[in-house]
């Protein structure tokens, strides 16, 4: 059952992290299944990101670093892919 709440976590937080950085970057929405899309992998470019540039986050909560990592990683993977797209 344990498995279950972790993807279930997992998938919530991507759909978040999606829509705030859609909200942030204004775009035209992409709907639950491409937010999470861009949430889960924004945290993969985010965890990539923050480990390289060395930087660390003290929040005091687990939930609140992630969500603010894979952020940040869609709202970058967002604007890469915008100027791809131009």
């Amino acid at each position: 059952m344990e498995d279950m709440s972790f993807w279930i976590y997992f998938l919530g937080l991507g759909a978040v992290a999606g829509w705030i950085a859609n909200f942030i970057m204004r775009g035209r929405g992409v709907g639950l299944i491409g937010n999470i899309i861009v949430g889960v992998i924004g945290s993969m470019v985010g965890n990539w990101l923050f480990s390289k540039l060395n930087i660390t986050i003290g929040l005091g909560s687990a939930l609140a670093e992630s969500l603010v990592v894979a952020v940040a990683g869609a709202v970058v993977l967002l604007f890469v892919v915008g100027l791809i797209r131009r």
